[in-house]
């Protein structure tokens, strides 16, 4: 690569210096390194929601170097490691199921390995900051044209942490899946694609009618029982009104229009739900 991208994503946060620090390990090793920020607004310790929108982000990103620190297991026994997609892509930060959903949208693992060579981590090591002084050098070195196998011993894909989500389950007329993520909007994104939706219920059109239901209690203490419409777009539905969609990444998911399901429904992640015809 010509001029290298590495990007990065955290849950430091921009109140403190965290993510510029990372930003300056790297250029400081490789000066014409190119650093895409994805975010640094990860919630903290979330390792699904920072695996969720890797997930989002990498497929629209260029081939490149990407690094990855949602890592409340820091300073533990934990691996730090460095996986080879059949893209090309570089993923690098903690075996602790962060990188892997990324890693099967990107062409599957083709090769992961333990980060131990001690010439391509900073001198000093913490137990507390991995992101700078671990997987920072290591994706400026991997930038600069060093080779993988440099950087530490093979692990095999088996022996990898994967992150436990449940599966959503498709039945005809009906549909079981949980809350996955909340978006800075407080759209909901469910385990199931849009696609198990219309494989329960049939193909779907605008209008359409449809119930959600959650046993688990809502804000006000009771189980939810919420009759919406299929919608297209948000502007399917009338202003403050409830719907159902396809988000940009094929997702199930459910919005308020202009307003906060999450909040409104007390749909947080890993909330259960079952989808049906009105």
């Amino acid at each position: 690569m010509a001029r290298p991208i590495v990007s990065l994503l955290t849950d430091f946060g921009l109140r403190d210096p965290s993510a510029a620090i990372c930003r300056g390990v790297i250029l400081s090793i490789a000066p014409e390194a190119e650093i895409i920020d994805i975010s640094h607004e990860v919630p903290r310790f979330s390792v699904r929601d920072g695996a969720y929108l890797l997930s989002c982000a990498l497929p629209y990103l260029p081939v490149g170097i990407h690094v990855g620190v949602v890592d409340p297991g820091v300073g533990t026994e934990r691996r730090p490691i460095v996986l080879r997609t059949g893209r090309g892509d570089i993923l690098i930060g903690p075996d602790n199921g962060l990188l892997l959903p990324a890693v099967e949208l990107l062409g599957g693992l083709r090769e992961a390995r333990v980060l131990e060579a001690p010439e391509y981590r900073l001198p000093a090591v913490s137990a507390s900051f991995h992101g700078r002084d671990i997987f920072a050098p290591a994706a400026a070195h991997v930038a600069r044209g060093v080779a993988l196998s440099a950087l530490g011993p093979p692990v095999a894909a088996e022996e990898l942490v994967r992150l436990a989500i449940p599966a959503a389950r498709v039945t005809a007329g009906r549909l079981e899946a949980s809350v996955l993520h909340v978006d800075a909007f407080g759209n909901v994104k469910f385990t199931a694609q849009a696609a198990d939706l219309a494989a329960a219920l049939g193909p779907l059109a605008p209008g359409d009618r449809l119930v959600v239901e959650s046993a688990a209690a809502t804000p006000d203490g009771r189980p939810l029982r919420l009759e919406l419409a299929w919608a297209y777009s948000f502007g399917g539905a009338a202003t403050g009104a409830p719907l159902l969609w396809e988000d940009s990444y094929g997702r199930l998911g459910l919005a308020v229009n202009r307003g906060d399901a999450a909040a409104r429904y007390g749909l947080g992640v890993d909330r259960p739900v079952v989808i049906t015809r009105g």
